[in-house]
């Protein structure tokens, strides 16, 4: 690695990550300004609400990379441009083919720093900040992952594995524990129908009692139960494919799938997920024929705007995208790759002309 590429490198990297400062910082601005109007009940305070910042960080460092990245390299590059640097490494034999190569090495680094956050940060405490939310909010849903739907009410947990659409509940878990958080009893049921006023009916249950001097089971054809949660809650409460890292989304459509389930959403996140790194490269191929192909004397903070634009552009585009395959049952691929795809066709052909 030359000189030269070392600058542009230390460069690119410097800008996205003031970049992604700025971005993280005002992104936060408004989670905490909507986070106000929560503060007070059920104990949920201004700690918690920095707490819960804190953990939602991650996830948001990850989703604003691309828009970092491009940002980021129209300043810098701007800057140079601005101030003929970039004419005078053309003057010394660097293409504009080595200087995109340039940028897209710096590309790279920022792609591993955002996935080591993203698969490994992000999903964690995106679980931490739902159930720091479910706690101080008062309500029943304790944690909801691949595993299925954890709930809690009073000194009762129960665990449901899939929620059919009419509402009913497959493959039900039920743990009750005593004042000593000792268990004393365990019940499964292949099946529960909500019948209304808080009543369920457990079909083909297995039970078990729990105690320091034996254990007994029994099987029974059906049992009711009384419980505040309701089949609206149950809905309510998805699996958000954030909690989720890309293994865990492959593993969850898969259990989807064999479920006979709905896995097209967090197809589509998981699509989502392995086109983000592609998505930082774009963003990063968009800059250079600004930044080449546009008069030199332009402030940076055109340049921002410019970067602003194009980056939620591609953002509205991609979510909007994303709901019509939804909605009309496309290919997820498909839709994932696609505004990436027609985004970079056009940098490449911008990126021809410039040359």
């Amino acid at each position: 690695m030359n000189v030269l590429t070392r600058y542009i490198v230390r460069e690119i990297l410097k800008g996205s990550f003031i970049s992604m400062i700025l971005l993280l910082t005002l992104f936060n601005l408004f989670t905490f300004s909507d986070e106000l109007g929560d503060i007070g009940e059920g104990g949920y305070d201004l700690p918690q609400v920095f707490y819960y910042l804190a953990l939602t960080s991650p996830t948001v460092f990850y989703e604003l990379m691309p828009a970092s990245a491009l940002i980021g390299s129209l300043f810098i590059l701007g800057a140079m441009a601005n101030n003929h640097e970039l004419v005078a490494m053309r003057a010394a034999g660097l293409s504009v083919f080595n200087i995109i190569r340039t940028v897209l090495l710096a590309g790279t680094v920022l792609v591993i720093i955002s996935i080591l956050v993203g698969e490994l940060v992000a999903p964690d405490t995106a679980k931490k900040a739902q159930m720091l939310k479910a706690m101080f909010d008062g309500e029943k849903v304790i944690l909801n992952n691949m595993y299925g739907l954890w709930l809690r009410e009073d000194k009762r947990f129960i665990n449901v594995r899939q929620i059919q659409d009419n509402g009913n509940l497959i493959d039900i878990s039920i743990y009750d524990i005593d004042d000593q958080q000792h268990l004393y009893q365990s019940t499964h049921a292949e099946r529960a129908v909500f019948l209304g006023n808080q009543q369920w009916r457990l079909e083909d249950i297995k039970q078990s009692f729990i105690s320091t001097e034996q254990m007994r089971a029994v099987n029974q054809t059906e049992q009711y139960l009384k419980s505040s949660i309701a089949p609206d809650l149950l809905k309510l409460s998805v699996v958000n494919p954030n909690n989720l890292s890309l293994i865990d989304l492959s593993k969850y459509v898969d259990f989807l799938k064999d479920n006979h389930q709905k896995s097209q959403q967090f197809e589509l996140a998981f699509w989502g997920r392995v086109v983000n790194p592609l998505v930082t490269f774009i963003m990063l191929l968009v800059s250079a024929p600004f930044v080449i192909g546009i008069k030199r004397g332009i402030s940076a903070g055109g340049r921002m705007l410019i970067g602003v634009v194009i980056g939620m552009g591609f953002n509205v585009i991609d979510n909007i995208v994303g709901h019509l395959g939804l909605v009309y049952d496309l290919n997820p691929p498909l839709v994932a790759f696609m505004p990436s795809i027609i985004v970079l066709t056009l940098a490449i052909y911008a990126i021809k002309r410039v040359q």
